[in-house]
């Protein structure tokens, strides 16, 4: 496909107007003012159109849009404990399925081009991601509290095994696998030993909620002595590249930790502040040098996945938290919400629309009121921008969703089948 006359935001951030690109299979193959001689394919009219490069939603559990709106009003222990776990106690590996296809349609529509997951039913997440063209890098996150437990023993191992040994036969790299460990405070020091070590010999990514709120960093320093980070840098969690969520608690040599072991922070703004958990101290992760990135967390908690509206969010909370219009400005939260993220996930060829590079390429439309007139392109997409603007979606070459249709998913089947699934587990739950 040639975008002809289109405006785009290239490597360097800069706004290019009335320029081509050139896609040819997955790759950015040309951009210049000139159309390349003899292209007898596709072409996109770029005329009022705005290129850039996707978003890498960095810690999301796309399963739980079957969750979206269950259990409000509850602090985050009463609402796993009382409503999420025993609700996804019911949930099939078919449930699973139609739950990540509403997730994915949800992220495709607000320029997801990839996504960091923390879930379980690992094969049914697979077929989703296949089915629909998106990229995903997947993991089950182990979740036990019994000392006498073995990783090797849990579903939470198979299933990696699965994703990984499915990974070395795929005949594309849009889904990898991670490892994952839920958290401190739902496994032992024995299992997270245990799945650290399977992790660094398996040389995967790691994946795990770190700091989320007061509780969890106080009870740590009670059970172990020691923070959060220090408990998983001391169990060697931080040995191969990990993305930690949330990490609104840090405190003293946490920043240090995560800087020197070159760990990620998924920052999940509406989330924290929806379950009261706080504010996360991005500036200073920052001033230290840490890959910021942005994550939508679960539908259940957020409520959507809509990463325009996240990363609107993370851009304008912490100039008000920092009292500094100037922080986190327009070519920051690109980066963060891009590039940081295709790093987070080991993607070399993503996050910046570039020669050489991955063809992730998300279209805005700006002949709408709202986005004229265009003194700032970056300004107009993340200050005024919704995800309704977005026209096209394009990853590894693929368009997935043009003018509000999806190349490959059947929306009004998502949506006969999660309604059926909430009806059946209120009645069950009712039981």
């Amino acid at each position: 496909m040639l975008f002809k006359n289109i405006t785009i935001i290239n490597e360097n951030y800069d706004v290019i107007k009335d320029t081509n690109v050139l896609v040819q299979g997955n790759k950015i193959k040309y951009i210049g003012s000139e159309i390349p001689k003899a292209y007898n394919g596709e072409i996109y009219d770029g005329k009022n159109k705005v290129a850039m490069p996707g978003f890498f939603n960095t810690h999301c559990h796309v399963p739980m849009t079957l969750l979206r709106g269950y259990g409000e009003g509850l602090p985050l222990q009463r609402w796993l404990q009382e409503k999420i776990f025993p609700f996804e106690a019911l949930l099939t590996d078919e449930d699973c399925y139609w739950g990540t296809l509403l997730g994915i349609s949800e992220m495709i529509k607000s320029g997801v081009v990839s996504f960091t997951d923390m879930y379980s039913r690992l094969e049914t997440l697979v077929q989703a991601i296949e089915e629909t063209g998106i990229k995903a890098n997947i993991s089950n996150s182990y979740l036990k509290f019994d000392d006498n437990e073995d990783y090797f023993k849990d579903r939470s191992y198979k299933d990696t095994e699965f994703i990984r040994n499915y990974v070395k036969t795929s005949v594309h790299d849009r889904i990898r696998g991670d490892v994952s460990i839920h958290a401190e405070y739902t496994s032992t020091e024995k299992v997270v030993r245990q799945i650290s070590e399977y992790c660094n010999e398996a040389n995967m990514n790691m994946h795990i909620h770190l700091s989320e709120t007061a509780k969890e960093q106080q009870a740590c320093k009670e059970r172990h002595g020691l923070t959060p980070a220090e408990y998983f840098f001391k169990c060697g969690t931080f040995k191969n590249k990990t993305t930690a969520a949330h990490c609104v608690f840090l405190e003293g040599d946490d920043f240090n930790i995560l800087k020197e072991n070159k760990v990620t922070v998924s920052h999940c703004p509406t989330s924290n502040l929806k379950l009261g958990s706080g504010i996360a101290p991005i500036k200073t992760m920052l001033e230290h040098d840490i890959n910021v990135t942005i994550g939508t967390d679960g539908a259940a908690s957020n409520n959507n996945l809509n990463m325009l509206e996240e990363v609107n969010l993370a851009a304008l909370l912490h100039k008000g938290a920092n009292n500094d219009p100037l922080f986190l400005g327009q070519k920051d939260i690109l980066k963060i919400s891009c590039l940081n993220g295709a790093a987070s996930q080991g993607r070399e060829e993503c996050g910046c629309i570039k020669v050489g590079n991955r063809a992730d390429i998300i279209i805005y439309d700006f002949d709408k009121p709202h986005m004229q007139p265009a003194f700032d392109v970056l300004a107009n997409i993340f200050y005024s921008a919704q995800a309704s603007d977005i026209c096209l979606s394009m990853i590894d070459g693929n368009v997935v969703y043009k003018n509000g249709i999806f190349t490959n998913i059947d929306m009004e089947k998502v949506y006969y089948n999660v309604n059926r699934i909430k009806d059946e587990k209120l009645n069950l739950l009712k039981l």
